[in-house]
């Protein structure tokens, strides 16, 4: 039988962890306790279902003693086997941790690498900030504990209480993709690039289940990360700007891994240009002073858009024309030569030939066109109905090729 796990450093967080333990079980669940401490004081107690030198066991290069005196490379270490070992489980139903900063640090990279679905709640005293660097593109869910996770009182035990009844409920009324045999595609959207996504999605979503992930960075990944779960049948990446954010400095990057996923899976895939006209910054005053003279336009009070220069598309186009070299699978990268994003047309803030004629100019010199990577300029929109329609047959097509 499946079970939830219980995770956490039972030398400083014991009695929190054991709270959330009996309240999961009580709920009806199955439970596992893992004790992943790196102090000499840790517990040897007996309720303890993994101790931390079991987890240990799963360091792929397991570290000498006189290495874990060190507490920040101690937690690296346990947080590194922590992963290993809850990769190896056949039977996680669910994962609950808690902790302070250490312990979300050594948690989360092991949520991460649950498949998407499996639940995953983490209650920490640092889920009020910047979220991003633990949850990545995976659903954990966090909890912000109020209190330090430090002892029983009035608001720790609702906190955790909450947090125990959750990831019972994620397990026992888990919702699975039940009679949708469809198989997914991934698609990526901004604001900018709606009416092309939109259009698309409605022509395949008969035969499909179209996922469209929002292209904020995390989005990126998500997308991609579902690729290498061999949890798509392609993908339809219209839209590519987080590349802008990533080399230029913006606030909604992709990693150097972007596309990744289909140079290992070797995945249909469809490219776009689209919003590869800007990168995002927060409110007006956030933009770095070195580009406040550049040409910006505020699309909410709290996202601020730059038009890429003709010198940053040239290295945009080239980056990305590079990384599709590298995919073996069916490519096929459509450039719409009438405007990029909903603000890349005549009358429009960011309307700029000269700066897309670099771009595509940077795209047709560096990619490698062979019979199944493929680029085509089309002179349309990137939303207008017909680029979408071009798109759908080109993923037809690659389809075909796979």
């Amino acid at each position: 039988m499946n079970k939830t796990y219980i995770v956490g450093t039972c030398d400083t967080k014991g009695c929190e962890l054991r709270y959330v333990r009996d309240l999961v079980r009580d709920a009806g669940c199955p439970v596992v306790l893992v004790d992943v401490s790196v102090s000499v004081n840790r517990s040897q107690a007996s309720d303890i279902d993994v101790q931390p030198w079991e987890v240990m066991r799963y360091h792929p290069n397991p570290p000498r003693a006189n290495e874990l005196k060190d507490r920040g490379r101690a937690v690296a270490a346990m947080s590194q086997a922590l992963t290993e070992f809850i990769r190896s489980r056949k039977d996680v139903a669910g994962v609950i941790g808690a902790g302070g900063s250490g312990g979300t640090a050594l948690i989360a990279p092991a949520m991460r690498a649950l498949p998407i679905g499996t639940p995953k709640v983490l209650v920490s005293t640092v889920a009020s900030g910047n979220v991003a660097p633990y949850v990545g593109p995976t659903d954990i869910s966090m909890m912000y504990s109020v209190t330090d996770v430090s002892g029983l009182n009035r608001i720790s035990r609702v906190v955790l209480a909450n947090a125990a009844h959750s990831v019972a409920g994620m397990v026992l009324k888990r919702q699975d993709s039940v009679g949708d045999n469809r198989p997914a595609i991934g698609m990526t959207m901004f604001g900018v690039t709606t009416p092309c996504v939109q259009t698309v999605a409605r022509t395949l979503k008969e035969n499909f289940d179209c996922l469209v992930f929002h292209a904020t960075g995390t989005g990126g990944q998500s997308f991609e990360k579902l690729a290498d779960s061999g949890l798509l049948a392609g993908g339809i990446d219209v839209t590519t700007t987080e590349v802008c954010d990533f080399l230029v400095g913006g606030v909604f990057p992709c990693t150097g891994d972007r596309f990744g996923s289909f140079v290992r899976t070797g995945l249909p895939y469809v490219g776009s240009c689209g919003a590869l006209d800007m990168v995002n910054f927060g409110s007006m005053e956030t933009v770095p002073s070195n580009f406040r003279n550049r040409r910006l336009h505020v699309h909410n009070p709290q996202v601020t858009l730059m038009r890429t220069t003709a010198d940053e598309c040239s290295r945009i186009g080239e980056w990305i024309a590079e990384r599709l070299n590298l995919c073996a699978g069916p490519v096929r990268f459509l450039i719409p030569e009438l405007g990029v994003s909903a603000l890349d047309a005549p009358d429009q803030p960011f309307h700029d030939p000269e700066a897309n004629a670099a771009l595509f100019s940077a795209l047709e010199r560096t990619l490698r066109r062979t019979d199944k990577r493929q680029l085509t300029r089309v002179p349309l929109h990137i939303n207008d109905p017909q680029f979408s329609e071009l798109l759908v047959a080109s993923f037809q097509e690659v389809l075909r090729e796979h």
